[in-house]
């Protein structure tokens, strides 16, 4: 006889609280009128008695009785292990940040050490066009 309890499969995606996992289940469908296939996303709480789940795993839940007021399946299985790195976004890019900030400060720094020039002799290429003819209108008078 087969078993009445219903089992999913998914992917975790927290587990920051204490032998408790989210886990992410997709289903797919096709839209009854466009056709287009549609991804369908369940969030479900599962207890983890071990806390052996981790970011990523690919593990198997099962239907149960309710064990909080959200939980109401429990892992069986971890099928596969995954490879998500728990590190937040703000420090991955932290050190191009810093290099940024550091290129910024030298360029101003070499800006500032550079000799300003005179303010009547600019070039032809600073000034905009109808004043070029302006200019040239005064020299010429």
């Amino acid at each position: 006889m087969a078993s009445l309890e219903k089992l999913q499969v998914g992917t975790v995606v927290s587990n920051k609280m204490d032998k408790t996992v989210v886990v992410r289940i997709d289903r797919y469908k096709r839209h009854r009128l466009y056709g287009k296939t549609l991804r369908e996303t369940r969030r479900y709480k599962a207890h983890d008695e071990k806390n052996e789940c981790h970011l990523g795993d690919i593990v198997r839940i099962s239907e149960t009785r309710p064990l909080s007021r959200e939980k109401r399946w429990r892992v069986v299985e971890i099928i596969t292990r995954g490879d998500v790195a728990e590190v937040a976004p703000r420090e991955i890019g932290a050190h191009i940040i810093e290099e940024t900030r550091a290129a910024a400060a030298a360029e101003s720094a070499a800006r500032a050490a550079a000799p300003e020039a005179p303010a009547g002799a600019g070039d032809a290429h600073d000034a905009a066009p109808g004043e070029e003819a302006a200019a040239a209108g005064e020299d010429g008078a």
